[in-house]
């Protein structure tokens, strides 16, 4: 394991253990932001504690956090991308499928990913052209998922209000974006598909995907990365699909089609 890899890991850990510490089965108060989404005490600390670790260990580095600066720092070749809790709604209401996502990227394009999910014990890892690990151990996608009988479609809850979709799959949707992309990694999910999502919710995972042999694009067809310096990304979202294999994927683009209304 690399040191960046290592320290990556490492901030994950740390994080996840502090956002446990907020966790209640009984849940916790939140703030609805002014894009209509949840905020909560431990998304705040968790943002803190991460940006903290990095500014001390790489001090050269920009960094972009759900929950801080959403615009793209120019002038550094290295930033970091940082959902310090995603899955809040399921964070505050009691339920265990949320967790941190942090990548680093060069150059606008992910080199690293770490993704934790506490109460799931659940730790994904990834380094461009090393491979992904869940748990540590070597993570490779295979296309058995898409014949299990009981396999399913993994979304979130926009996709049947904007989307029509025929797939021969079940529906699950988990409430974390982070963690929908990579059911598809794990083996457990056919496809996988987030209509609105910042690049914060999938920056990880398209790293994780990747490197476990999986696709993950638009749905439209443009490339998610790299990312423009001076860019605000925390208004700007795109439908992302993630797949097995590219032809998993193109028939899952082909079978999730918007609705002419948009839902």
């Amino acid at each position: 394991m690399s040191n960046n890899l290592d320290f990556i890991t490492k901030l994950a850990l740390e994080a996840g253990d502090l956002l446990r510490s907020y966790f209640s089965l009984q849940g916790i108060g939140v703030t609805v932001k002014a894009d209509h989404t949840a905020l909560t005490k431990a998304d705040m600390a968790a943002d803190a504690l991460i940006r903290q670790r990095i500014s001390e260990r790489y001090p050269e580095d920009g960094i972009l956090t759900e929950e801080g600066d959403t615009r793209y720092p120019s002038g550094h070749p290295t930033v970091w991308v940082v959902d310090p809790l995603d899955g809040t709604t399921n964070f505050s209401l009691g339920l265990h499928h949320w967790g941190v996502s942090i990548a680093r990227l060069e150059e606008g394009t992910p080199t690293l990913a770490a993704l934790y999910f506490p109460l799931l014990d659940e730790l994904y890892t990834a380094e461009e052209g090393s491979g992904a690990t869940l748990n540590g151990q070597p993570l490779r996608i295979t296309t058995e998922a898409e014949g299990r009988p009981f396999t399913f479609f993994a979304c979130c809850s926009r996709t049947i209000r904007r989307y029509h979709v025929a797939l021969p799959y079940k529906t699950r949707i988990l409430g974390s974006a982070a963690y929908n992309l990579v059911t598809v990694a794990r083996g457990s999910a056919a496809l996988a598909f987030e209509t609105t999502p910042k690049v914060w919710d999938f920056a990880a995972s398209w790293l994780i995907m990747r490197e476990a042999g999986g696709v993950v694009a638009a749905h439209t067809g443009e490339a998610l990365f790299p990312l423009i310096p001076g860019e605000d990304y925390g208004v700007q979202s795109a439908p992302v699909l993630a797949a097995p294999s590219n032809d998993a994927w193109r028939r899952g683009q082909q079978h999730i089609q918007p609705k002419l209304s948009g839902g």
